[in-house]
């Protein structure tokens, strides 16, 4: 009897040995499969055998959105169709108005006797590497030599004004931007013609004004334009926008700050110009100064931009800045 009930009441392992068991045998089962994917078969035999639930699951939504699209689809097309409809009339519209411009355009060019076609050759040049000195603006392009280059080539980008090149190798070129402390451009504002100098101040986002007189013409938001003197940068590229005057009653100049319109710290493309076969590639030379008593000024001298007083001429490059006093009455 002893024994009967000893085999009747053995309960065999407890519970969480059981446990243990199991999460010891899922894990090694886990590794397996990871490691030598054994259950991958079981595991399509599975799927196949519970698409059919996962259909019945899924049928009363997807019913759902079925009888909505069926049934609203009509409506649909017709808001879509009356909306592309406007937009394209719109559009046509407004393509009206830019070809009436350019046609308008191009009689007025015509009847100027400019051209609408961009002299000399141009060439798509992309960056290979950038200075890190923190005051030198250079950046290096894959162009050289075999590419007709030459020093004092104006660069662009899709922007406006980039700067220049001031080193030729075999293959590749060094540009100097123009918001380097070494380098000058001369400028013109777009909307009143004023003529100045834009100075690099080793940011990237600023160009100074230093020789605008305190009386000129300029407002926040005037587009500066290369000016074509010094014979180096072709007119009419935008070079910045004037972002902040200041005037001091004690200075005899403004101080005016200009953002370059030219990506210089996101570019990766540049584009080469070359100035027509007619242009001269000669370094810009300050223009002779007449005796002042005479009144008779050369006519380059007369082109030049107002400049401060200084005591030896400016190092900067892209035009160089001659000396010059100030006489009493402030000329």
């Amino acid at each position: 009897m002893s024994g009967d009930t000893n085999s009747l009441f053995y309960r065999g392992p407890s519970a969480l040995v059981r446990l243990v068991l199991l999460g010891l045998l899922s894990v090694v089962l886990m590794t397996a499969d990871h490691r030598l994917n054994y259950l991958g078969s079981v595991r399509s035999a599975l799927s196949l055998l519970l698409y059919p639930l996962q259909v019945v699951a899924a049928f009363p939504p997807t019913a759902w959105d079925w009888f909505n699209e069926n049934m609203a689809s009509r409506e649909r097309l017709l808001e879509q169709n009356q909306t592309l409809r406007s937009s394209h009339l719109q559009l046509e519209v407004r393509m009206q108005r830019y070809a009436a411009l350019e046609a308008e355009n191009q009689r007025l060019r015509e009847m100027l006797g400019s051209t609408t076609h961009v002299r000399g050759r141009m060439l798509v040049a992309e960056l290979v590497s950038v200075d890190l000195d923190p005051y030198r603006h250079e950046v290096l392009i894959n162009k050289g030599l075999g590419d007709d280059l030459f020093e004092g080539q104006p660069v662009l980008d899709a922007r406006g004004v980039m700067g220049q090149v001031v080193h030729v190798g075999p293959l590749t070129s060094t540009v100097l931007m123009i918001t380097d402390p070494s380098h000058a451009l001369p400028v013109q504002v777009n909307r009143t013609g004023e003529r100045t100098v834009a100075v690099g101040t080793g940011d990237l986002r600023l160009l100074r004004l230093p020789y605008l007189p305190n009386n000129a013409d300029i407002r926040e938001g005037d587009l500066l334009v290369t000016s074509g003197l010094g014979d180096r940068f072709p007119a009419g590229y935008p070079v910045g926008v004037i972002s902040h005057i200041s005037h001091d009653l004690g200075e005899p100049f403004a101080r005016v700050d200009a953002q370059p319109t030219a990506f210089l710290g996101r570019v990766r493309e540049a584009l080469l110009v070359w100035p027509p076969e007619s242009s001269k590639r000669l370094p810009p030379v300050a223009p002779p100064m007449e005796d002042a008593e005479s009144g008779d000024l050369p006519i380059a001298a007369a082109e030049t931009t107002p400049i401060a007083p200084v005591a030896e001429p400016s190092t900067h490059r892209g035009i160089e800045v001659p000396s010059q006093e100030i006489d009493e009455e402030g000329r």
